[in-house]
């Protein structure tokens, strides 16, 4: 009931902007001024998927409009835990009650651009939605830049989705994948394709990588499989003030709270299911190490999945684990990268880690892993969180990873070349995007060269680019 509140009250807050923008002039950049933008993910979380894209974003940006004409503002949950992050701008907490926050803050900027990967679905959460949908319809609403940027769309519930219609028709809506433009035209929202942002990453190199892992007891011999697990029956999170008060009274749910207001998904059946992912991730890493030889790892890309990471360590008599609370989004994609085999429900340990071209698998807790298995046309390396043959599925998949590693890592390198090309059509769409809107604002033409319009690449992902970008006629 308190998100459905949260989003009514979002939705009045939009309709009432559109009356408001009638009646008043909205405060317009001009000639010499910097272009202001606040760009609005999941930060602060140490979220690293989410981290990482709102660093690449930051740096294409610079890149295709020119770092001396922005201002750019980062949202975040937590200031301390985003500290250090995102050089070349500032960052702007948010409070958990948002909806005063939005009415009071997108008037300071001339553009609002949303990067929360999951954003059109129900996954995680809809007060996040009702979050990057606020934003997007009160800039539009004032005849602000509003831009949705290398998202994803999928299941809704049925007041998101009519806030989607609503509130999102007249914004860039650039998806990563056909799968998500297609959820968008089901309810009549134009989108364009485009994909993620976090392809272009660069994070320290393998020196460091296997270092750390030699530090956790690799012997620099032994294959080292990653397996990055998550809470997925915790989700999605959702807002209760009832909740709120009995935690605050009688210390009651204090065991589901996520902060604030808002509280994970619980009960038997989340309890029941998740003890199942557990035992089918645990038995299948168990029997393939055994089977390979392998040196198992449990990485952790949010803070959050330190009890999931824990649980199958000690079923596997206490594994390394290695989270995003340890380190950062450089240290922690490049340990990644440093592996010879992943397996992860989460989507950007993924990708992130292709770059590298390590064979990787998915256990999938929504379509997003699916949507990239599919078009790395390797459909068959993913199972569900949910499949009651968890265990015998994953270690065939394990199997694959192992037995057909070079065949794997062609259609891994492929998807990488193909999707930072599709980057840089990002970057001109965005170039352009603003150019319509403020003509004056000096940005420098990138001419022809697709490179100019996504962040500087490393020696290596330019290397992996030209050994395997399409050719004529592919």
């Amino acid at each position: 009931m308190t998100d459905f509140l949260l989003e009514l009250w979002v939705s009045a807050l939009i309709e009432l902007s559109k009356l408001r923008s009638k009646t008043r002039t909205n405060q317009a950049w001009s000639p010499g001024q910097r272009l202001k933008l606040l760009l609005m993910a999941y930060n602060g979380a140490r979220n690293t998927g989410e981290d990482v894209r709102t660093q690449e974003m930051i740096r294409q940006f610079q890149r295709v409009l020119g770092a001396e004409n922005l201002d750019l503002s980062v949202l975040t949950f937590d200031p301390a835990r985003s500290s250090g992050y995102f050089e070349g701008s500032s960052q702007v907490s948010l409070p958990s009650i948002f909806p005063p926050f939005l009415w009071r803050e997108i008037p300071k900027y001339d553009g609002v651009v949303t990067a929360k990967g999951a954003l059109f679905q129900h996954t995680f959460a809809n007060a996040s939605t009702a979050l990057m949908i606020g934003a997007m319809g009160l800039a539009s609403n004032q005849g602000r830049m509003s831009i949705a940027y290398g998202v994803e769309a999928g299941q809704m519930d049925k007041l998101v989705a009519k806030m989607t219609q609503r509130y999102c028709a007249n914004s860039l809506l650039i998806l990563r994948n056909p799968e998500s433009q297609e959820t968008l035209r089901n309810l009549g929202v134009p989108s364009e394709l485009g994909t993620d942002v976090a392809w272009t990453f660069e994070p320290l190199g393998a020196e460091y990588g296997q270092r750390i892992l030699r530090k956790a007891g690799w012997d620099g011999a032994q294959p080292v499989l990653a397996v990055c697990p998550n809470r997925p029956f915790s989700w999605p999170v959702r807002a209760s003030i009832a909740k709120a008060a009995a935690r605050l009274l009688t210390g009651a749910y204090s065991e589901d709270h996520y902060r604030s207001i808002y509280f994970h998904n619980s009960g038997a059946e989340a309890k029941a299911a998740y003890r199942h992912y557990i035992s089918g991730i645990s038995s299948a890493v168990d029997r393939f190490r055994k089977e390979r030889k392998v040196f198992p790892i449990l990485v952790g890309m949010e803070r959050l999945d330190e009890d999931a990471c824990e649980r199958i360590s000690d079923c596997l008599g206490r594994a390394p684990v290695i989270t995003s609370d340890q380190y950062n989004m450089f240290e922690l994609v490049g340990i990644l990268r440093c592996c010879h085999m992943l397996v992860s429900t989460r989507y950007h340990a993924i990708v992130t880690s292709m770059p590298a071209l390590v064979p990787s698998a998915g256990v999938s807790m929504d379509q997003r892993i699916a949507n990239l298995m599919r078009e790395r046309g390797q459909p068959e390396l993913v199972v569900s969180v949910t499949d009651q043959e968890l265990e015998p599925r994953l270690f065939e998949i394990l199997s694959k990873l192992d037995a057909q590693r070079e065949c794997i890592a062609d259609g891994i390198g492929r998807t990488v070349a193909k999707n930072v090309k599709a980057m840089a059509q990002m970057g001109m769409r965005i170039q352009r995007y603003v150019k319509e809107r403020y003509p004056e604002l000096p940005v420098r033409c990138g001419g022809c060269n697709w490179k100019n319009f996504v962040p500087p690449l490393s020696a290596s992902l330019q290397k992996l680019v030209e050994t395997y970008e399409p050719r004529p006629g592919d």
